[in-house]
């Protein structure tokens, strides 16, 4: 057994104390590391744990008419949420909501829905609470300490139900969007474009959300101000400017029949720019601005009256007379007949082709006729010969070419495409039966299988006005140019069929009572078959401009079951082409414009009298 001894003891005592003080030394740096040099994350993490980050929704783009008058702007708003939780949480404070809120039934348990398929996420409840329940809500916050309150920008349409179809409307992403790639990383409540413009240039009005933190304790309530704190500010979405004249459209709204349904269509000749695209009836979009009561929305989807359809783009017709101008222009196409030329069966009232009688509208008949005197009379007569010269295969074949089987590509999400048979091959399959030459008389004067929306036929009209080509109709002022369609026809042809439609607005004519003092209207009435027992469609397809020179704008009217193209249509459509060029040009505006109005009032003619020449 070894002694004491004093000298390795010593030795050991050292090594202790050498150990001891590397030990506190290393306990005193990773204290000194942990609260003096990595205060920063240490606040950072406290500072995350304490504060909840918050989208902010950016202001959408402002949409304004040709003017600048706003037909889609922005107004503050008060928006109701429910931060995420437990979903028995989030349905309590859904619950205590009711007192102080108003929720409809369908819209509550449309929201008690949205909790219990959402797994914990947030829920929009209202963008347009009222200030008084704000107010209520903000003074009992303890008793709603998930519920955040915040002020975002309310979507507003000045113009109401004038342009509805137009703007289209915005309604909140719902949860199949949510799950889709398109909106990956957006979170519930955001807003979107659903029809109309609106849809159509939702990534441009959108703009840029930013964010702001709300404070919260540990079980995630919020603890401090509703408001939180805003750490990066929202870009506003980019503006619109449209083509479209919103006085112009007020106009057409004010004298558009009462009662009725259907269009009115007016493009710019030079740009192919819309004008103004009104439909009736319509629907006030400020109602889908928001969160929408689905009984709202069930109202209007179930109205007889279908106020939500777009008729203008939507909407095909039988064409009826109109379509006698895309017979003329597809027989000059071809060689078929020439300007001048007569047909070989002059009109008395009918036309035998075969075992087949067929009538022209005037039983009395119109004799022999040119190109530009069977259009003035809309002779049905002259046009089956057209019909039966340019052959079925060709007329349909050349119909197709020029889009009338196809949608006009107008700059909106959704469009009707036209009913036209493709070829004769049409007959086979939808009856059974190969087609007959005999089929060209109905399409020779717009009747059979074609149904146009007024869109086209003013697309069409285009076509007529210019040098025979016609651009896509357009709204967004920006929207990128786009190959146009043209009629192979010569100026002679096209001068020719203008010609016949001047006559129709002139003495003698179907329309004259439609003529204008100060402008000048080259037009063709209508009327279309409908329905069994109902009153026919009225049409006019025209352009006007200034007294000998060329057309400015084309303006299309139909009225559905309106009757009379000359009684109802043609009116309508003059004092939509007189209110805007009077505008154009500095005239007093009136709202005595035709030459029937001025009759009726015992105004002076004198300004058609000199015209006519009498």
């Amino acid at each position: 057994m070894k002694g004491y001894d004093p000298q390795r003891q010593k030795a050991l005592a050292t090594q202790a104390r050498v150990v001891v003080f590397v030990l506190v030394g290393l306990l005193v740096g990773a204290f000194f590391r942990a609260q003096v040099s990595r205060s920063s994350d240490w606040l950072l993490r406290s500072e995350s744990n304490r504060l909840r980050s918050l989208t902010l929704p950016a202001p959408r783009g402002i949409i304004r008419d040709r003017t600048g008058r706003p037909v889609a702007d922005n107004i503050p708003g008060y928006a109701v949420s429910i931060l995420r939780a437990q979903t028995d949480s989030m349905l309590t404070t859904l619950e205590r909501l009711r007192e102080y809120m108003e929720i409809g039934s369908e819209r509550f348990e449309d929201l008690q829905e949205q909790v219990r398929a959402g797994g914990g996420r947030s829920v929009l409840v209202s963008v347009d609470a009222s200030f008084d329940e704000v107010a209520a809500m903000e003074e009992r916050r303890s008793a709603f300490s998930r519920l955040l309150i915040e002020t975002r920008p309310k979507r507003r349409y000045p113009g109401g139900e004038i342009g509805a179809h137009v703007v289209g409307s915005v309604g909140e992403i719902n949860e199949a969007e949510l799950e889709s790639p398109e909106y990956e990383g957006v979170e519930p409540g955001r807003i979107v474009g659903r029809t109309g413009l609106e849809a159509q240039y939702d990534s441009l009005l959108q703009g840029q959300p930013g964010l702001r933190f709300v404070e919260v304790d540990a079980t995630g309530r919020i603890v401090g101000s509703f408001r939180g704190i805003r750490t990066l500010t929202e870009e506003p979405g980019s503006d619109i400017d449209l083509h479209v004249d919103l006085g112009l459209m007020e106009w057409i709204h004010h004298i558009f029949p009462e009662g009725k349904g259907g269009s009115v269509v007016v493009l710019d000749v030079e740009t192919g720019g819309v004008l103004a695209l009104y439909s009736a009836p319509a629907y006030d979009p400020n109602v889908f601005a928001g969160s929408v009561d689905p009984a709202e929305w069930n109202r209007l989807a179930r109205d007889p009256a279908t106020p939500l359809y777009h008729r203008a783009v939507m909407g095909t017709y039988p064409p009826g007379s109109p379509w006698k101008l895309a017979t003329a222009a597809i027989a000059l196409e071809t060689g078929a007949i020439t300007p001048t030329e007569r047909m070989p069966v002059p009109c008395t009232g009918s036309f035998r082709f075969g075992n087949r009688v067929a009538r022209c509208w005037d039983e009395e008949g119109h004799g022999s006729q040119d190109l530009a005197g069977a259009i003035q009379h809309s002779c049905n007569v002259y046009f089956y010969q057209a019909g039966l010269v340019v052959g079925l295969e060709q007329l349909l074949e050349r119909s197709n070419r020029m889009g009338f089987g196809d949608q006009c590509g107008i700059d909106l999400p959704n469009q009707a495409t036209g009913t036209f048979p493709a070829d004769v091959s049409f007959w086979e399959e939808r009856f059974g039966a190969r087609a007959t030459q005999g089929e060209v008389l109905n399409l020779a004067i717009g009747q059979g299988p074609n149904d146009q929306s007024p869109l086209k036929m003013a697309q069409f009209m285009l076509a007529l006005a210019r040098d025979g080509s016609a651009p896509p109709p357009t709204l967004n002022q920006s929207a990128p140019a786009e190959a146009a369609w043209r009629l192979e026809v010569s100026e002679e042809s096209l001068a020719a069929i203008r010609e016949g439609m001047r006559l129709v607005m002139g003495p003698g004519g179907t329309a004259y009572g439609s003529s204008l003092e100060h402008f000048e209207i080259l037009g063709k009435t209508g009327t279309a078959q409908s329905r069994p027992g109902e009153e026919t469609h009225s049409w006019f397809t025209g352009m006007a401009g200034r007294f000998g020179e060329p057309p400015e704008i084309v303006v299309v009217a139909l009225v559905e079951y309106g009757g009379s193209g000359s009684a109802v249509a043609a009116p309508l459509a003059a004092k939509t082409a007189d209110y805007f060029l009077r505008g154009e040009y500095g005239i007093p505006r009136d709202t005595i414009q035709t030459l029937l109005e001025y009759y009726g009032v015992g105004r002076s003619t004198q300004a058609w009298v000199v015209r006519e020449g009498r």
